[in-house]
């Protein structure tokens, strides 16, 4: 398995649906929440989002206990916003997704991801985003993250138009991923973009 692809593509394959629809404990999602909010993340969130491979194109999307329904908020690029509520932990909820086809080839993913993508970064910028990252890698060792025991190689920005990234005046031009390492993060002044990143999360390379 390369780990590496895995990682900066959905972070790690958490929740597999065996049938349609998808129908996952929300104890699951809750813990893995709750890392992030006990922790100092201003710069960085968890992201939930179900791949559109294999034709998993969402319908609807709800939270159920066994006396209320909730509905989910879903987003055109299929990320699933998830509520960190202990009542809903204590009540055994579950989350739905009813898909447009069979579900048993999807499932959802779960990745780190910078809050609030930006044309233009300072060396201090991303090394702030950088250390959240690892702190927060770090905190959510253990099954499915058990392989991701070191710092992050660096990160990566995943544009979906064709861009252009100028470091202290020298200009490449960008299509699809541009991946910066952490040596060249801390040798680094100043960083733009001609548009804005898409997603900017981990680099791993193992």
């Amino acid at each position: 398995m390369n780990k590496g692809l895995l990682f900066s593509c959905l972070f790690a394959v958490s929740f597999v649906a065996q049938s349609s629809p998808i129908s996952l404990e929300y104890q699951g999602f809750y813990q893995r929440l709750k890392q992030v909010n006990k922790g100092h993340y201003p710069l960085i969130e968890l992201v939930f989002s179900v791949p559109k491979d294999n034709g998993c194109i969402i319908q609807d999307g709800f939270i159920s206990t066994e006396k209320e329904r909730f509905p989910l908020t879903i987003t055109a690029e299929q990320r699933v916003f998830i509520p960190f509520d202990e009542r809903l932990k204590s009540d055994r909820a579950l989350i739905n997704l009813q898909m447009e086809n069979d579900a048993s080839l999807c499932g959802v993913a779960m990745q780190i991801r910078a809050k609030r993508p930006m044309i233009d970064y300072g060396k201090a910028d991303l090394l702030a985003i950088q250390s959240q990252m690892d702190e927060l890698l770090h905190s959510m060792q253990g099954f499915p993250m058990r392989y991701f025991t070191d710092d992050i190689a660096g990160v990566s920005f995943e544009f979906v138009e064709p861009a252009s990234v100028t470091i202290d005046g020298k200009m490449e031009l960008i299509e699809g991923t541009y991946r910066l390492s952490r040596q060249h993060i801390n040798t680094m002044t100043k960083l733009s973009f001609s548009r804005e990143p898409n997603v900017i999360s981990p680099w791993i390379n193992h």
